[in-house]
C-alpha cells in the first residue's frame, strides 16, 4: 500500500530523527585519601630505609612527578582516574615497587591515549636528569681494588653515562664512580622510566606504541616479549622474568581506544621519536649485577 499523497487535510509527516543518547562520563573512582597517604608515607619509610633519607627524598620526588603527570592529564581529559598508589616494599634494592594509578579503560581516542602515557615518564624524566648530575657531582671517584666485595655493580645507561662524563670527564680503567644516594636516586629514576617504557601491553611504552602503530603495535609488543624472554633464556637469568610473567597475566596487546582513527599530527609523531630515543638512553640490559 502506498502512502496517500500530502493534502491539507492530510499533510506530509515530518519525521523527527532518532534520538542519539551519550553515555556520562564515568565517574571518579572514590577517592580513599587516608590509603593514598598511608601508602606515600610507608614507602617514605622503606625507601629511607633501603639507602637513606638522600635517596628517598630523590626518588620519591621523581616518582611523584611521574603519576601526577599521568594524573593531570587524564583528568585534562575528563578520562577518571585516581590518585597515585604508591607501593612500599622493604625487601627490594630502591625499597619500593614503585606507583600506580587505575584509570579508566575507556580512552576517548588515540591522542588522549598518547598524552597520557607520555605525561609521565616527560615529567619524571625533567627530575631525574639534573638530580642524577647533582648527584654524580657529589659522588666519589674510588679505585676498583677498593671497593668491598660483593658489593652491586649498576649497569650504566647511556644518559647515565653521559652525565657521569659531563661531570668527571673520562674516567680511568682502574677507577668506578661510588654513587652519592642522589645519583642512585636518579639512576633509579631512570631505570623506572625505561621500565615503563617498553612497548608492552599496560606499560607506558604500551599506550605509545599503540597510539602511534594502533592494530600494528602487537607486532612491536610481542616482538619486545619474545626478545627479553629469549635473552634471559640464552644467558640463563632472572632479571627479566618477574616482569615478562606479571605482563603475560595482564596481557601482552593493546586494546583499543574508542576512536582510534583519529589522526596524532606532526608534534605527536616526533614527540614518539623522541620518547623512544629515551627508552634507548636510559635502557640497561643488565641494570644490576650482585
Amino acid at each position: 500500500m502506498e502512502p496517500a499523497e500530502p493534502s491539507l487535510l492530510n499533510p506530509e509527516p515530518i519525521y523527527f530523527p532518532e534520538p542519539v543518547y551519550v553515555a556520562p562520563p564515568l565517574p571518579v573512582p572514590q577517592q580513599r585519601i587516608w590509603l593514598h597517604v598511608l601508602l606515600y608515607a610507608l614507602t617514605v619509610v622503606t625507601t629511607i630505609w633501603a639507602a637513606g633519607p638522600v635517596f628517598s627524598a630523590g626518588l620519591l620526588s621523581i616518582l611523584t612527578a611521574h603519576e601526577f603527570g599521568h594524573y593531570f592529564t587524564a583528568r585534562k581529559y575528563r578520562v577518571p582516574v585516581s590518585l597515585p598508589y604508591f607501593i612500599p616494599f622493604p625487601f627490594s634494592l630502591f625499597g619500593t615497587l614503585g606507583a600506580f594509578i587505575r584509570m579508566s579503560p575507556r580512552i576517548p581516542h588515540r591522542r588522549a591515549l598518547f598524552d597520557i602515557a607520555a605525561a609521565g615518564p616527560l615529567a619524571g624524566l625533567v627530575l631525574a636528569i639534573p638530580l642524577s648530575y647533582l648527584g654524580i657531582v657529589h659522588s666519589q671517584i674510588v679505585q676498583k681494588a677498593a671497593i668491598p666485595p660483593h658489593s652491586i655493580s649498576l649497569g650504566e645507561p647511556l644518559l647515565f653515562k653521559a652525565l657521569s662524563f659531563l661531570a668527571h670527564g673520562r674516567l680511568g680503567d682502574n677507577v668506578d664512580l661510588m654513587l652519592h644516594p642522589l645519583a642512585f636516586a636518579g639512576w633509579a629514576g631512570m631505570f623506572v622510566t625505561a621500565l615503563n617504557l617498553l612497548p608492552i601491553g599496560q606499560l607506558d611504552g604500551g599506550h605509545i606504541c599503540h597510539s602511534l602503530f594502533r592494530s600494528k603495535s602487537r607486532i612491536v609488543a610481542q616482538t619486545m616479549f619474545i626478545a627479553l624472554a629469549l635473552y634471559c633464556i640464552v644467558k640463563r637469568t632472572m632479571t627479566w622474568i618477574p616482569l615478562l610473567v606479571l605482563i603475560f597475566f595482564i596481557g601482552i596487546q593493546h586494546p583499543p581506544t574508542a576512536d582510534d582513527g583519529i589522526p596524532l599530527g606532526r608534534t605527536r609523531l616526533a614527540l614518539g621519536l623522541l620518547l623512544a630515543v629515551i627508552f634507548v638512553l636510559c635502557f640497561s640490559l643488565v641494570p644490576v649485577q650482585l
